[in-house]
């Protein structure tokens, strides 16, 4: 261990006392959490092994560069550690004592796929989808570390995380963090009488029940096998955002929805492919209008596919619709439980619910409504008339 005096809280030590394989720091905001795992990263793992492979990742690189990899910077700065020959600037990469420490995003899938690593550090970890996850755990050997503030009251870190035996929990808030100065700590607490969501979830680092989630839904098993196909419902996608893939059926009043597909990087003949092995030429898909080539392309391949109906606010229209039913998820659709559990409505600047959905948690939920929408608001679909 370095000889010099380091500034450390609760987070730090918690690292440093874990043998669990899996470390996830919850808390809220400026408890901490990512300064302090840097600091264990630098001088505790790095300082102690050698030719080891740290990769620190966040969703975007953009977001990355502005937080970690500058606060890691900087913490080397403050310490007399940084050295200009040790840092390749173009690959985002350091040396530190013979190890390599790489700063990936998501947007950098060659890398996400590439070599293996020792230690993994997820910054922001509810920003990841759940395929990111499998991707780097699989390739990472040793340990990882997840830090995150609680804002999505369902995530899969919830469901396939926390309940491992490997892994270790922690929460932490800013009253954690000796270094806060007064003002800040009176500027968190200001939420209590301000923002309760807000202080439960940053000011305390708890889950916090969203009053502004949009649909109810309840989980099965399995479609009902007196149900009736609707139809299925395709988003695209690429590097960031998954192609994805969904099939209605109804019932009564009643939705069954099921996932088939949620991937990134996938061209046309990946999803011309992936539709013949599933069987799935004649099944009537509907997908985002503002592909026509792609559609158009998988018409030419063979495939039932059109361009989904799009009106004068066809976005609330679709969810108007589906809300009039009930919605059931089959329990193996992943994916789509999380964007149900968590798409939202906007809140303007007064915290007051607005008719506006918030552009995220619906990579699944749109072609749900391309499905839906093209087929139920035709004026001649006799009870599901949309009126």
């Amino acid at each position: 261990m370095t000889q010099l005096k380091i500034k450390t809280n609760i987070v730090y030590r918690h690292l440093v006392n874990s043998n669990k394989k899996i470390v996830v720091e919850q808390g809220g905001t400026r408890s901490g959490k990512t300064y302090n795992i840097l600091l264990w990263i630098i001088f505790e793992y790095c300082t102690n092994h050698r030719n080891k492979v740290v990769t620190i990742c966040r969703k975007s690189f953009p977001s990355l560069r502005a937080t970690v990899l500058r606060d890691f910077i900087g913490i080397l700065q403050s310490y007399n550690m940084y050295k200009e020959i040790n840092h390749n600037k173009s690959n985002s990469e350091y040396h530190l004592y013979d190890n390599l420490i790489e700063f990936i995003s998501l947007d950098q899938p060659q890398k996400i796929r590439g070599r293996k690593r020792d230690l993994l550090f997820i910054n922001e970890g509810n920003e990841l989808y759940l395929e990111d996850w499998q991707q780097l755990i699989f390739r990472t050997q040793e340990r990882i570390v997840i830090d995150y503030n609680p804002s999505d009251e369902y995530h899969w870190i919830y469901d396939k995380v926390l309940p491992r035996e490997d892994c270790d929990f922690f929460k932490t808030t800013y009253l954690d963090n000796p270094f806060v100065g007064d003002s800040i700590k009176e500027e968190i607490e200001r939420l209590k009488y301000t923002d309760e969501q807000y202080w439960q979830i940053y000011g305390l680092g708890e889950r916090a029940a969203s009053r502004s989630t949009i649909f109810k839904y309840s989980e099965v098993n399995s479609i009902p096998i007196d149900s009736n196909l609707l139809a299925y419902g395709m988003d695209f996608g690429y590097t960031n955002d998954p192609t994805t893939l969904i099939s209605v059926y109804t019932k009564g009043h009643n939705l069954y929805i099921k996932e088939h597909l949620y991937r990134t990087q996938m061209t046309t003949k990946d999803i011309n492919d992936f539709l013949k092995d599933e069987k799935l030429q004649r099944n009537p898909i509907y997908a985002d209008s503002a592909e026509p080539r792609l559609i158009s392309e998988l018409r030419g391949m063979g495939h039932n596919i059109f361009s989904s109906i799009k009106g004068k606010d066809s976005v609330n229209a679709g969810i108007d619709l589906l809300r009039r039913y009930k919605i059931h998820i089959t329990s193996d659709s992943s994916n789509a439980i999380q964007e149900f559990r968590n798409y939202k409505w906007k809140e303007d600047r007064s915290g007051k619910l607005i008719n506006v959905p918030e552009d995220k948690h619906n990579h699944l939920i749109d072609p749900c409504r391309y499905a839906t929408y093209s087929i139920l608001s035709r004026p001649n679909f006799g009870k599901y008339t949309l009126h």
